[in-house]
């Protein structure tokens, strides 16, 4: 028995959200991993919070490229402070 469009239409949606879920989530641990190892700490809970509230992969994708090259963890604040204001 074949499945109709509309059943069909929503289980693709939920296989993306779970998807978006899994990249949302990798690259916040990502994002931290690098922090820790560059900065050599795993005192991160004060960015952690923050950057889990970010829904937008591509502004994740970009505080990964921050975490990578940032001078401090004061200006990687900075910078996931501005992602978080920025719509």
């Amino acid at each position: 028995m074949e499945e109709s469009s509309v059943i069909q239409h929503f289980l693709e949606k939920g296989r993306e959200q779970g998807f978006d879920e899994g990249v949302r989530e990798i690259f916040i641990e990502n994002i931290l991993l690098a922090l820790e190892i560059r900065f050599n700490t795993d005192a991160l809970q004060y960015i952690a919070t923050p950057l889990a509230a970010i829904q937008d992969i591509a502004k994740l994708k970009q505080l990964q490229r921050e975490a990578l090259v940032t001078q401090s963890l004061d200006a990687f604040q900075q910078a996931l402070n501005n992602a978080n204001t920025t719509k």
